[in-house]
């Protein structure tokens, strides 16, 4: 029925329980499955901005993330709990 690959079979079962319980129902719609997992991008273009997005708010957390630590640290030793 299916590959032994979970991102084939799932989407296989799922179409098959969703068909089975529309004939339950007496529906005339059929839901459809393929096996590409995401929608292909052939331009680069949306690629790489899609990559600098990222990247940028990977930065942007990387900057932020040090400071917090550092208060906690300075609140730790006020209150002189280590």
């Amino acid at each position: 029925m299916c590959s032994a690959e979970p991102i084939n079979c799932f989407p296989a079962l799922m179409n098959i329980l969703s068909n089975t319980f529309l004939r339950l129902f007496n529906s005339t719609a059929r839901i459809r499955i393929w096996t590409q997992p995401f929608f292909s991008m052939q331009s680069t273009e949306i690629k790489s901005d899609i990559f600098f997005i990222c990247l940028s708010f990977l930065l942007i957390l990387a900057t932020g993330l040090p400071p917090h630590f550092a208060v906690s640290s300075m609140e730790d030793y006020k209150v002189k709990s280590m």
